[in-house]
């Protein structure tokens, strides 16, 4: 783990080396500041109650789209532009503790960022009364980090198939939005009829079809790899007459 914790350092201190990490930083924050005073002034003026996870939570999600990609572009593959991964490779570091290293220093960077929203929330427990739920907001903060951490690990995937940072940029972005696509509604309420699944989305239909015929399994089936390989083609052929007939 001392690899790790080196790495990690190392690439979190370059995010702080150049002013384009506080630049993005500022640019990021500034835009939720603006989402969250107009929603604020307006719930002053007009009326209504104040929903933080709305105001501030959500839109971050939305703006991590596009800065997920730009904080992890050049971890993996400026290595690779520069020739310093084969270095580190032949050091006695392990290529899981490269990586690992990388996407905790692009967590923490993130981190930050994230610690910062909390004057948010602070500013708005001032004008709430009672205050606002604790509990509820703790969750939901543990609930963006994880989101976090998942954007950046695809980030650093994507980072280590190029040497160009753009090249890695737009392939984060374009990963990250199939996957907001799968999950979207209009993809899950297609998958029971299309592909004979258990739409993952808790908000999708289930169409008609699919509850009054679907044959709920009482008991996992197992098989064995074994199988697996010696009826394979068979099952392939026997589930492809099935779904075209």
């Amino acid at each position: 783990m001392k690899n790790v914790w080196t790495i990690a350092k190392r690439e979190f201190n370059m995010y702080f080396v150049s002013p384009v990490a506080y630049a993005v930083a500022f640019a990021f924050l500034g835009i939720l500041g603006l989402i969250f005073y107009a929603n604020l002034s307006r719930v002053a003026n007009f009326g209504g109650s104040p929903e933080f996870v709305q105001w501030v939570l959500s839109p971050f999600v939305t703006l991590m789209l596009f800065l997920s990609p730009g904080v992890t572009m050049r971890l993996m593959s400026e290595e690779q532009r520069t020739g310093t991964v084969e270095l580190l490779l032949t050091a006695p570091v392990r290529e899981w503790e490269l990586v690992t290293g990388k996407w905790l220093a692009a967590f923490g960077f993130m981190a930050v960022i994230v610690f910062v929203t909390g004057l948010y929330a602070l500013v708005l427990n001032n004008y709430t009364t009672p205050g606002l739920d604790r509990g509820a907001l703790l969750v939901a903060y543990a609930g963006l980090l994880f989101m976090i951490g998942s954007m950046l690990a695809v980030g650093v995937f994507a980072s280590a198939l190029f040497a160009n940072q753009i090249a890695a940029f737009f392939t984060t972005l374009a990963l990250l939005i199939g996957f907001l696509w799968l999950i979207s509604l209009p993809f899950q309420n297609d998958m029971p009829l299309q592909m004979f699944v258990f739409p993952v989305n808790p908000d999708a239909q289930l169409q008609p079809e699919f509850v009054n015929f679907l044959v709920e399994p009482q008991v996992t089936a197992f098989v064995s790899p074994e199988d697996i390989a010696a009826h394979r083609e068979e099952w392939i052929e026997a589930w492809t007459d099935v779904v075209l007939r």
